[in-house]
């Protein structure tokens, strides 16, 4: 495509992401299906511009004030990503002297929002959680996430999968927490790969992969994964109870659900049981009350840990979302802790990265819910062999939660804690 016309695709489709009245990765696929003449690299381009602009929406908005033609033209060529002299065979003389008078500016010259690129809606607590590791955050939600796969552990093993990518020319490292997990280079095309066909390989970061883990499910048991989404943990689950006892996969959403049946067809696990259910009071919920060896809520949330992969999030949502999601979150909670049989395991996770939607949770839980017993994450991840001590709060809080940073894990941002039920 030549630049000029690039350029232009670029710039019409921030102009509909910027709307946000839709998830940007929606907006994209939706331009995809209506542009189908688009090449791979376009593609590439077009989607990678998206999302620079949005990491960076308040350092590009203040640098573009100084151009001049349309915002959205301004933030494509600010965002644009690509060779740069490709870049500039697309403008004309003003917009190549304005972009190197941009690339000119010093972080140091910036002023604090302008280089975190956060609302101060959420700033603000992340810099009380975190001081002077703040800006590491801010930074770390600002680049991409890599790319981490779930090795079914029912069929094969990590390294011998390992192997069979390095063959088909991917490299891959054994992420360094989770025993399951792959961390490969670059992005490949992961659904041409055998491994991916059979089922040997499932896209999930390695903190999500942990949230499972903690859960230790186990041969002939019977487990409830209760927001199970398109199944990523249900999956992990599945397998870590080698296809044995019953798994069932709750959740309000039966579109999201539908999204489980390929990937469990491609997994070989038949102990899996999906069911949409109307609210967390479902009748299917009452008639399982009691029955259940170990419960996971991995709760709906603002899914801000989640900024690398979705950075649209905190500029589509807002403080009155979060107290939203608490309410929902503390009332899921309580009526998935139902479903514990004594001596049984509860397990409540988020990938948020705010208090009100994790510690407070469980702290209100814990208060409210005395035949429940906390469960000391640091211990259970000693027992499965992870260093626990780097993925605990600390603080306050001790060895009480997991607490995954992007910054210091290279995961997604999760929290997550365990009781027991006496």
């Amino acid at each position: 495509m030549h630049p000029k016309a690039l350029l232009q695709a670029c710039s019409d489709l921030l102009e509909q992401v910027l709307k946000f009245e839709h998830p940007a990765d929606a907006v994209v696929s939706r331009w995809f299906r209506e542009h189908r003449n688009l090449g791979p690299r376009e593609r590439a381009t077009l989607t990678e511009t998206v999302y620079a602009v949005l990491r960076r929406k308040l350092l590009f908005e203040h640098l573009a004030r100084s151009g001049s033609g349309s915002r959205a033209r301004r933030l494509a060529i600010l965002g644009f990503h690509g060779d740069r002299d490709f870049l500039k065979s697309a403008l004309d003389e003003a917009e190549k002297r304005w972009l190197d008078a941009c690339d000119a500016v010093q972080p140091a010259e910036l002023l604090e929002p302008h280089r975190h690129n956060l609302p101060e809606w959420l700033a603000q607590p992340l810099r009380q959680q975190l001081g002077d590791e703040f800006q590491a955050l801010a930074e770390s939600l600002n680049q991409p996430a890599p790319l981490d796969v779930r090795v079914n552990v029912l069929t094969d093993k990590r390294e011998d999968v390992r192997h069979e990518l390095e063959l088909a020319g991917l490299q891959a490292a054994p992420t360094p927490y989770s025993p399951w997990g792959l961390r490969l280079d670059g992005k490949p095309a992961l659904a041409r790969l055998d491994a991916f066909a059979r089922g040997a390989i499932e896209v999930q970061d390695e903190g999500s992969q942990l949230l499972s883990l903690l859960l230790e499910a186990r041969r002939g048991e019977m487990v409830v994964d209760f927001c199970a989404g398109a199944g990523g943990k249900t999956l992990a689950l599945g397998a870590a109870m080698r296809n044995t006892g019953r798994l069932y996969a709750f959740d309000t959403s039966a579109h999201r659900l539908d999204a489980l049946k390929p990937r469990l067809a491609r997994s070989r696990l038949s102990n899996v049981h999906p069911a949409a259910i109307a609210h967390e009071r479902d009748d299917r919920i009452k008639r399982l009350a009691g029955k259940i060896d170990r419960v996971i809520v991995d709760a709906p949330c603002s899914g801000l840990g989640t900024l690398r992969r979705n950075p649209d999030l905190k500029w589509r949502q807002g403080p009155q979302v979060v107290q939203e999601m608490a309410q929902l979150q503390a009332a899921i909670l309580r009526s998935a802790a139902r479903l514990l049989k004594p001596g049984g395991r509860l397990v409540y996770a988020t990938c948020s990265l705010l208090p009100d939607e994790n510690e407070a949770i469980a702290q209100a839980f814990s208060a409210d819910m005395p035949g429940f017993s906390p469960l000391p994450v640091a211990g259970i991840l000693q027992h499965l062999g992870i260093a626990g001590d780097r993925l605990t709060s600390g603080g306050s809080a001790g060895d009480q939660y997991l607490r995954l940073w992007p910054h210091r894990h290279g995961t997604d941002g999760f929290f997550a804690a365990a009781w027991q039920r006496a």
